[in-house]
């Protein structure tokens, strides 16, 4: 780089510094054109200085690679505030105007640019989705590398710079992130560049690995198994032909791996990798009342703070901005100077404008095969047994198949597919490995499209970056693990709520979890494994994003699994066992059902046509659908003249309003399902106050009853799980002929049976160590009609 470019280049920084200071502290006189005064200061300071001015010394320099060799690339700020910089530059190279046009490339659309910044109305501090560029919140900090490598698979051409802050880089989740590179293949992915930006503080305490010398770091970094990079220093000249340097280096070094990478597929390379020392606050107030700022903790966020009320803060604020020389950037109009727009890449190069960072340009809708094909014959509901997630793994199996040639569509978990009964999946494909092979190894292969490491955080992080930049996904895991994830669960919600409302984010395909191993089936692991909370969660969430699936059997489990990977802009979660158990539907009934999302079965209960029910039973769940219809089995054996409904729910949003939810159902349909003012049972898979919140504006809740995991747990059989959380057969029945008043005089012997078959099955487990005959092999009887009422 000569001493022309090194000066446009410092220039260029230089205005996006400007612009990044100018968005957290002043509301008018953008130019600078007349002396500060207090009402052009915001009233509320609000923004992250420290970490931003590295973040723009990185992207001017990335814009020179870019034009340089016409690279492919985008950018994940990792740092948790630094969006002042991703919107200086996405404003500077004119992606930010394009998209948003009242902001235009002016004196007054720089200050409508720095009047929205933080403010009511306007934009968040952090690279938002309202950021172009953008598929990483910083809102919270630990994913920026995962997302990057999430990113890279399958694109074969595109570099994922991606910016780790140091305090970012204390987090768990970002330091396993590291292991990524042993699943990146260089002949069929793309490059992640890892930017380990130390500037030695986060908000009030030195972070760990700027306090480690470099020799340290080498051993460090070397040993996850990267080649680093050192670009170190504060005078700006010396940096900018350091990182020029550096970076032609490190990109002559991609373009060597990805060559060796056709001639010798499946060698793992080592990837090169940048430490970038720099000051914290850089080129920002070196002083502020006698104490220092640039390089300390204390440009972390608003180096001087009461520029409104205090003249000398403000003074400080004024000669800080025009060290800049806003002049030199900017002419009279506002625009900035030909020369140093001329230094941005053009159209979908520019960083801000490419398009795996709006995914939903690149994404195809995802080949199929029908799911009817798979279905499982039901000749009677509960005469055939089957493990539902090994059907759908059949299904996802001919997924990959037909997947071959776009490769969009990957499988994550974590150590879990054998496991979680999705084994067929390996009929195709295998897991991806990078890393050493030795004999016995199972399905290993450098291209593989499973994607198994023993990190919740990772599956969930390379699945979001996978989804953002355009391709398909599914996610099985263990139901009590699945929480290890509940924050970046929580951040993809609030990135896909925000990106909803923004015409120019196209929809990405949604992500889509599989909790099996579940609660009633995690008898052998104990009560650690035992937690169905994560619906709980989602249900927190905005309506229009979550949905939640209990489907009962195989057939329904193919129906939603299928409809679940056709949506975009969704996050879906199913719940659904992996044991053999009792499949009550057949695949035309099985979709009539689903797509209903709940309903009366008819061959379940024991109705009289226009007769209302006595009482209504009400499940949704694998385990509770079986425990339920035992139960109305009991019940209609004691009670023969007792009007019995059973109502399966297989979408649980149905159950609310639809103001309340896109699924919910009308007031009206809700009564014919549930009745007016009948008891209604509700054995649940989860927690049971989520039944009871989601029906509550109905008007027969009163009289629901809602029985479900109350968190009791061990090592146990099945059915005394069931048992233990008053789930089971004998308690469900207890508790309908309880709620029947009319049955009080008949009901006592009932009740003392099911009492002493409680006592019994208490004591035969403790002895045999496993379930009474008459509860593991019980079959399904249909019912008989009553001939008269009760």
């Amino acid at each position: 780089m000569d001493a022309h470019e090194r000066t446009l280049i410092d220039r260029y920084w230089r205005a996006a510094n400007y612009l990044s200071v100018g968005q957290i502290y002043l509301l008018d006189n953008p130019l600078l054109k007349e002396p500060l005064r207090p009402e052009h200061v915001k009233p509320r300071l609000l923004g992250h200085w420290g970490t931003t001015p590295g973040l723009n010394f990185i992207y001017a320099h990335l814009n020179r690679i870019i034009k340089a060799r016409d690279a492919d690339i985008i950018y994940i700020c990792g740092p948790g505030h630094g969006g002042p910089g991703m919107v200086a530059n996405t404003y500077l190279e004119g992606t930010y105007s394009e998209i948003y046009p009242a902001i235009a490339r002016d004196e007054a659309g720089i200050k409508k640019l720095f009047h929205q910044f933080s403010f009511p109305g306007g934009i968040p501090s952090h690279a938002a989705p309202e950021t172009p560029g953008s598929i990483h919140e910083g809102g919270e900090l630990g994913y920026a590398l995962v997302h990057a490598y999430g990113a890279a698979f399958d694109n074969p051409e595109l570099v994922v710079a991606c910016v780790i802050g140091d305090g970012e880089a204390e987090t768990g989740p970002l330091a396993t992130s590291w292991h990524s590179n042993k699943f990146l293949n260089p002949a069929r992915d793309g490059v992640v560049l890892p930017i380990l930006h130390l500037n030695g503080y986060k908000i009030a305490n030195p972070t760990v690995l700027a306090r480690l010398g470099d020799e340290e770091l080498v051993h460090l970094f070397t040993g996850y198994g990267y080649e680093p990079f050192f670009v170190e220093g504060s005078d700006p000249t010396l940096m900018h032909d350091k990182m020029a340097e550096t970076l032609d280096t490190i990109f002559d070094r991609i373009a060597a791996i990805k060559l060796a990478a056709e001639a010798e597929p499946g060698e793992r390379p080592r990837w090169p990798m940048i430490v970038l020392r720099s000051p914290k606050g850089w080129t920002g107030p070196k002083v502020v009342d006698g104490k220092i700022v640039e390089g300390s903790w204390r440009s972390h966020q608003v180096p001087v703070a009461n520029c409104r009320q205090d003249e000398g803060h403000r003074k400080i604020l004024e000669d800080w901005m025009r060290s800049y020389d806003p002049a030199d950037l900017f002419d009279e109009t506002g625009d900035l100077k030909p020369e140093l727009k001329a230094l941005a890449p053009e159209g979908t190069r520019r960083m801000g404008a490419n398009p795996h960072a709006n995914g939903g340009l690149l994404r195809h809708e995802l080949k199929r095969p029908d799911f009817r094909d798979y279905a499982v014959t039901v000749a009677t509901p509960g005469g055939a047994e089957e493990q539902s997630t090994k059907i759908l793994g059949d299904y996802l199996r001919d997924i990959i198949r037909l997947d071959a040639t776009a490769r969009s569509f990957r499988i994550f978990g974590p150590d879990e597919t054998n496991s979680n009964r999705l084994n067929s999946v390996f009929e195709a494909t295998d897991r991806v490995w990078m890393a050493e092979t030795i004999p016995g190894d199972d399905h290993l292969s450098p291209d593989g499209r499973v994607m198994e490491v023993l990190s919740e955080h990772l599956c969930q992080g390379w699945l979001e970056g996978y989804l953002l930049t355009g391709r398909h996904g599914f996610f099985s895991c263990y139901e009590a693990f699945i929480h290890i994830v509940d924050s970046m669960f929580n951040q993809h919600a609030k990135w896909l709520k925000s990106s909803r409302d923004l015409a120019w984010r196209k929809p990405i395909s949604s992500l889509n979890y599989l909790l099996t191993s579940h609660v009633w089936r995690q008898d052998h692991n104990g009560f650690s494994h035992q937690d169905p909370g994560f619906v709980d969660l989602v249900a927190n969430k905005t309506a229009d994003v979550v949905r939640v699936y209990f489907p009962p059997d195989a057939n329904t489990l193919l129906w939603v699994g299928d409809h679940c990977l056709a949506t975009w802009n969704r996050i879906n979660v199913i719940v659904a066992g992996k044991q053999p158990a009792p499949q009550w539907l057949g695949m035309d009934e099985a979709i009539r059902h689903c797509e209903a999302g709940l309903g009366i079965w008819d061959w379940a209960g024991t109705e009289e046509d226009g007769l209302e029910p006595d009482l209504v039973m009400a499940c949704a769940g694998d385990v509770p659908t079986l425990e339920t219809l035992a139960a109305v089995e009991l019940l209609r054996e004691a009670f023969p003249q007792l009007r019995i409904r059973v109502v399966n729910v297989v979408d649980l949003m149905a159950l609310q309003s639809p103001g309340q939810h896109p699924h919910g159902i009308s007031d009206p349909l809700f009564d014919s399902l549930f009745s007016t003012d009948r008891p209604v049972i509700f054995a649940y898979h989860g927690y049971p106050y989520l039944i009871h919140r989601l029906v509550y504006k109905r008007r027969n809740h009163p009289n629901f009853h809602v029985r479900g995991f109350i968190e009791q747990g061990t090592t146990t059989t099945p059915f005394d799980m069931t048992v233990m959380n008053q789930l089971d057969r004998y308690h469900l029945a207890i508790e309908a002929v309880s709620r029947l008043p009319r049955l009080h005089a008949k009901a006592g012997p009932f009740i003392k049976r099911l009492e002493a078959k409680l006592d019994e099955h208490h004591h035969y487990v403790r002895e045999h160590g496993e379930d009474m005959p008459e509860i593991s092999q019980w079959k399904f009887s249909p019912a008989a009609r009553p001939s008269a009422p009760v």
